[in-house]
């Protein structure tokens, strides 16, 4: 692709009928829409044709979290990332972000950012690791805290290098003030955002990576 900073992958993840892709975005696309909160939003555009009819708590509302070009990096700061949808507050546009190391693992598992749409049947996590995406149940973790939820994953994989952006109670509930937490305590906690995370019946996204990221000069 040739932009510095991006892996040049963007996931996307059906849970109604549990299909996975990968999709990229033009070099003049993530020139013209900057960082995860940039293209994140241009997603969200271009998803909802007529954002006006869609419940934000309904499978038709897209989840989308988005790194930024200099996520990863050793630039002071950069380690944030953005989730993007229509919020359950507002019922307009919602938009969070978060520190820790989430975003700079899910770059380094190969992607730049993961579309969540649809909703699935029973409660699920997502993992990404080195770029192998699965969908796993998520039953036993379905009640739990975001610190519990996270120690369980890492247990469950036998990594504590797993990084993992989950929701609580709040989120399950789809109260519109519910945030998604990362790293014990880094939330993304504007908007509600936690709330269309339970809507769709997901619990978690564990990611973890060993590759490099690109840049155009380091």
């Amino acid at each position: 692709m040739g932009v510095g900073g991006y892996t040049g992958r963007v996931l996307l993840v059906d849970l109604s009928n549990k299909t996975i892709k990968t999709i990229e975005f033009s070099e003049s696309t993530l020139k013209m829409f900057l960082g995860g909160s940039g293209l994140g939003a241009k997603i969200l555009y271009d998803m909802l044709r007529e954002p006006e009819k869609v419940d934000p708590l309904s499978p038709q509302n897209p989840l989308i979290f988005m790194t930024g070009p200099l996520t990863g990096s050793p630039f002071p700061t950069s380690g944030r990332f953005s989730v993007v949808a229509k919020s359950p507050l507002t019922n307009i546009y919602g938009e969070a972000n978060a520190g820790g190391f989430w975003g700079a693992e899910l770059k380094f598992a190969g992607y730049d950012g993961i579309i969540v749409t649809g909703r699935a049947r029973e409660p699920v996590y997502i993992t990404i690791f080195d770029g192998d995406v699965e969908i796993h149940k998520a039953n036993h973790l379905w009640g739990m805290d975001t610190i519990e939820t996270e120690r369980t994953i890492r247990r469950d994989h036998g990594d504590p290098k797993i990084r993992v952006a989950c929701i609580g109670r709040a989120g399950e509930r789809r109260i519109p003030i519910a945030c998604i937490i990362c790293d014990e305590g880094r939330a993304a906690g504007r908007t509600g955002l936690g709330a269309v995370m339970g809507s769709k019946n997901l619990k978690a996204i564990a990611v973890r990576g060993t590759g490099k990221i690109e840049y155009y000069d380091e």
